[in-house]
């Protein structure tokens, strides 16, 4: 292996989920990583049920889900204590085929992904290798997984779009002494003008604060204390961490560059709000890693990899505005309407669904508000979940069993409900379960996947 399909510049989550999604399929992947180890304290914290159904991809989901707490969800609060915005999460399985929010430990979480990467023999890490110059790699791509200073972003240029939020807010990461079942297990967003703060149950004994601090505030000991004393004190909790951060708001204007691409938070950063940080990444990764493989193996042509930027910059974008929302909301801009809204509606609190926001333009077809959403996935007969039964290609999914001539894309009888809720006879969904287009009937089913397989070479890369 003299030189790659494909370089990765950084091993955090985002590179290292891009690299087992390569590796899965069968590219030879270098991949570069400045630090010896991984960062050994907490820092993203959750994590959805589309970022599962990736690692259910990578065949890492049930290790992973070993180290996960499930959270009801977020609630939003006044300086009072009273409810003002309810998001609550199913806890049962949802339409992917898993639970809508996890809370996690970031340090467990890289381990089970790098652990993962030594199942391929194609693919190698280079620990302790600062990439100067991503130009002189010797890959046939280079994806930059290199976070905030991303230099492979510098060398595509082009800059970043600035969405408008810069605050600095401490982060606290506590080990609890004793049990305290009174801090509950949702995340509790409190809304304060003068102190806006952010509570979250993540795993084990581990528990988090977010809380906005003012210039000339520091992360020591007693300040520390001093602004968690509504809530927790020394007798109950030591610190792990405590970290000022300043929170951005950007989304990059280019995120390639003929062969350079880049992924994660070198493409876009986000206020935490939404916990959408890292899922964002690795939908990065999702929507790359199967266009990598079938432009390099699949025969198909390279235009494709130019719908990756644009199916994912609008995308997120919606979920870096709406954590910039959420940021507002914190600080009470706009409070009183929302309450006074849902008062005149005769609820005591409004209620707030996640949000599942359609790629940008690129590769789906029609189907109307379904074609680039993410698509279901059910459990079979035999109970086994969609994806494991399909495999990582594209599948299609038809609401009764029948013969469809498919151009090599697996049918499976899948889904009736959610295909008749909508009035279809099948769904085609892309290799990262989006949904490339939608069929009424068996003759369009067929159809949709001659067009797929025209617009991606093989069906199966």
């Amino acid at each position: 292996m003299t030189s790659a399909d494909i370089a990765i510049v950084g091993l955090g989550p985002v590179g290292a989920v891009l690299a087992n999604l390569l590796g899965c399929l069968g590219l030879r992947v270098d991949v570069f990583e400045r630090d010896l180890s991984p960062y050994a304290l907490p820092r993203a914290v959750h994590f959805d049920d589309e970022v599962m159904r990736v690692f259910q991809a990578v065949g890492l989901a049930e290790e992973v889900a070993a180290g996960t707490h499930v959270s009801p969800g977020t609630l939003f609060v006044d300086g009072g204590g009273r409810v003002m915005l309810d998001w609550s999460r199913r806890m049962e399985e949802g339409p992917q085929g898993w639970h809508e929010s996890y809370r996690f430990h970031q340090p467990t979480l890289e381990g089970v992904l790098r652990a993962g990467l030594a199942r391929f023999a194609h693919v190698r890490v280079r620990l302790g290798h600062e990439v100067g110059d991503p130009e002189a790699l010797e890959a046939r791509y280079v994806v930059g997984c290199d976070g905030a200073r991303s230099g492979v972003r510098a060398a595509i240029g082009g800059g970043s779009e600035d969405l408008g939020f810069h605050e600095r807010w401490l982060v606290i990461d506590l080990l609890l002494k004793r049990p305290r079942p009174d801090l509950g297990d949702y995340t509790r967003q409190f809304c304060d003008p003068v102190r806006p703060a952010t509570y979250v149950r993540t795993t084990g004994n581990r528990r988090r604060w977010e809380i906005r601090v003012e210039e000339g505030e520091g992360d020591n000991a007693g300040t520390v204390w001093r602004l968690l004393a509504p809530w927790i004190g020394p007798e109950d909790a030591e610190i792990e961490r405590a970290v000022i951060y300043t929170f951005h708001a950007t989304v990059a204007r280019r995120w390639r560059r003929g062969r350079l691409f880049i992924a994660g938070d070198a493409a876009h950063q986000t206020p935490p709000f939404m916990g959408q940080g890292m899922c964002a990444g690795i939908r990065d990764a999702a929507n790359l890693a199967w266009k990598l493989a079938a432009v390099l193996r699949g025969g198909a042509p390279e235009a494709l990899l130019d719908s990756y930027a644009s199916e994912r910059i609008p995308h997120v974008r919606d979920y870096v505005e709406l954590a910039v929302r959420m940021g507002r909301l914190l600080n009470a801009t706009g409070t009183e309407d929302m309450v006074s809204a849902a008062a005149a509606r005769g609820e005591s609190t409004d209620r707030m669904e996640s949000i599942r926001p359609r790629l940008g333009p690129g590769l789906h077809r029609g189907g109307g508000p379904l074609a680039g959403r993410p698509g279901p996935q059910p459990r079979l007969a035999d109970g086994r979940r969609l994806d494991d039964a399909a495999g990582p290609g594209p599948v299609l999914l038809l609401r009764e069993p029948a013969a469809v001539e498919s151009c090599g894309v697996p049918a499976v009888a899948a889904g009736a409900e959610w295909l008749g809720a909508h009035g279809l006879a099948a769904a085609l969904l892309r290799p990262d379960r989006y949904v490339f287009g939608v069929a009424a009937t068996l003759d369009e089913a067929a159809s949709l996947c001659e067009t797929y397989a025209a617009e991606t070479g093989r069906a199966d890369a």
